[in-house]
């Protein structure tokens, strides 16, 4: 199984994959507007679409994954 299809199991929604400043400032907003914030590696495998330019530097990206607080 997955690691994303783990996390869906356990509540988390993918989000996107970003590299900074986006990634944090994506973070702060999800927090202030109430959710728990997950951030996973980049994984090509896992991500959909054209991600040939993220797969240069995979160690920037990272891909959030939120729920809804208890």
């Amino acid at each position: 199984m997955k690691r994303s299809e783990l996390l869906t199991l356990e509540g988390w929604e993918k989000r996107a994959t970003y590299d900074d400043p986006r990634l944090s400032e994506m973070v702060e907003m999800y927090k202030e507007i109430g959710f728990e914030v997950l951030l996973e590696s980049f994984s090509s495998e896992e991500e959909p679409g054209c991600s040939e330019c993220m797969k240069d530097s995979p160690q920037k990206y990272k891909t959030i994954y939120t729920r809804k607080k208890a």
